[in-house]
């Protein structure tokens, strides 16, 4: 494997079905992840080491297997594999029944616990400089007050820890559960940084999760990353009851004047 892509060269034996074997073992270990554009059939003929016509096999076989789509005059891409983790019908459903919104939360607290817990067992160094190089992102984002930025490096924090965990399964289901994030479906992490005033807490609940993976921490992982779903719970629901003041105060005005 090069620095510069993440493919070996290809022996002559059974040489299509060995570039299928490759690739697939790459999907499963959320290397390439779904969306991800390959090279060039060029590129990648010469990563790997074969000839083009035995490439354009291999990646028909992937397409065959749903695995990959090719986008004519634009490339060949990871197919969608985790599709979405709850239908649209599911979603709007939970947004009008408040409280599915904290078994959604119930299940992220256990996910993400589970995930640094691992992490911090398995993480390579690799996957350290990853986590070290995010946390630098986050705060910057945090001092230039940058929210769309500081929930990129949210989601790229989340996801970073739960590859380092090494638990495909894992890997692939959270992928879904983030994306739902990144729309914004349950909740905005604007409105968090509200809550927490400055978004002061939040980063720093991110700074404990990655310095107990660093440190080889696997329960102060685990109990940093609880504490920090937590305090995501608590803060909506204060919000929520702060919302339900305001609105009471605004019925008794309007009704006193």
């Amino acid at each position: 494997m090069s620095d510069t892509h993440p493919f070996d060269p290809i022996g002559h034996e059974s040489i299509a079905e060995a570039v299928v074997e490759q690739i697939e073992t790459m999907i499963v270990e959320s290397i390439l992840k779904e969306g991800r554009k390959l090279p060039s059939e060029r590129d990648l003929a010469e990563a790997l080491g074969v000839s083009r016509p035995k490439l354009r096999e291999a990646l028909q076989t992937l397409e065959a297997r749903g695995l990959v789509h090719v986008r004519h005059g634009e490339g060949t891409f990871i197919a969608n594999l985790t599709g979405r983790a709850m239908s649209p019908a599911l979603l709007s459903l939970y947004t009008r029944h408040g409280e599915a919104f904290y078994d959604y939360l119930e299940y992220r607290r256990e996910q993400e616990a589970f995930a640094a817990r691992l992490a911090a067992e398995r993480a390579t160094a690799s996957d350290k400089a990853r986590l070290k190089q995010i946390i630098v992102d986050m705060q910057k984002a945090w001092e230039d007050a940058d929210s769309d930025a500081s929930q990129e490096a949210d989601i790229h924090l989340h996801t970073a820890i739960v590859d380092a965990s090494q638990n495909t399964t894992l890997m692939h289901m959270m992928a879904s559960v983030y994306d739902l994030t990144r729309q914004g479906v349950f909740y905005n992490r604007a409105y968090l940084r509200t809550m927490d005033g400055s978004g002061e807490a939040l980063l720093q609940q991110h700074k404990n999760i990655v310095d107990a993976i660093l440190d080889g921490d696997p329960a102060r992982a685990d109990h940093a990353a609880r504490m920090h779903m937590d305090f995501v719970e608590q803060s909506f629901r204060k919000g929520q009851e702060q919302q339900r003041r305001e609105l009471r105060a605004s019925k008794r005005r309007t009704l006193s004047s």
